[in-house]
């Protein structure tokens, strides 16, 4: 299946597309097999809006496909920023109504942490302004803790443990870093590889912000 990937969650705006297919049984990577066909990125946190239907265009006509070829999107829903997140997850519900395919939102985190081949005692971590950090714990590949929002002071982590995400941040811990920086479409697609193969209908597009945005309205401001 021709999977459409998109994550606006980071300064990084990224798409592509993924082909996603069932492996045999005895493979080692597990029970899934997942391609990148091509991918655009954008390192920009204010071109959400400008750059992203333009990479997805210019994705499509590089895996020689129509948009009619497509079997699935899958959007990053955070955590991260309003009005980035927005964009990406408006933009990847447009494609998915348009088309009539189904639209699967994964927690970002989660999709840095399925580009990472031994995840076994692994943190995610990006940023969440403020000097504090988005994160996510996880054993094995499974999240067993997070999304959450925090100082780095704040998050434990044993000697053991890896660190995958923002360059920036992971410099903040004393852990041995993983390179994986930002959502990937072949860890957006990975992460949602069990329901879109089992068919299964999507849950509604959920943002995770885990904190309000920082602009307010009229009445909020008490005026």
């Amino acid at each position: 299946m021709l999977v459409l990937a998109i994550d606006t969650s980071t300064p990084a705006v990224t798409a592509g597309v993924v082909l996603l297919s069932a492996s045999d049984a005895s493979s080692p990577s597990g029970s899934v097999e997942v391609e990148t066909l091509a991918v655009r990125v954008t390192v920009n946190a204010r071109a959400h809006a400008e750059v992203l239907t333009p990479h997805v265009l210019e994705c499509l006509a590089e895996a020689s496909i129509t948009p009619a070829d497509l079997g699935g999107v899958v959007v990053g829903v955070g955590p991260g920023p309003y009005t980035g997140l927005r964009v990406g997850m408006a933009t990847g519900a447009a494609f998915a109504d348009a088309l009539g395919i189904p639209v699967y939102g994964v927690c970002s985190l989660d999709a840095i942490a399925a580009a990472v081949e031994t995840a076994e005692n692994l943190l995610v971590v990006t940023d969440a302004r403020r000097r504090e950090i988005y994160w996510a714990r996880y054993d094995k590949g499974v999240r067993i803790e997070g999304p959450e929002v925090s100082s780095p002071g704040d998050v434990e982590a044993s000697p053991s443990t890896r660190i995958a995400g923002s360059a920036s941040h992971v410099d903040l811990f004393d852990l041995r870093v993983v390179p994986a920086e930002t959502p990937s479409p072949a860890g957006l697609v990975t992460a949602a590889a069990a329901e879109i193969l089992a068919g299964s209908i999507p849950e509604l597009l959920e943002p995770l912000y885990l904190r309000r945005p920082d602009a307010k309205t009229l009445a909020e401001r008490g005026l």
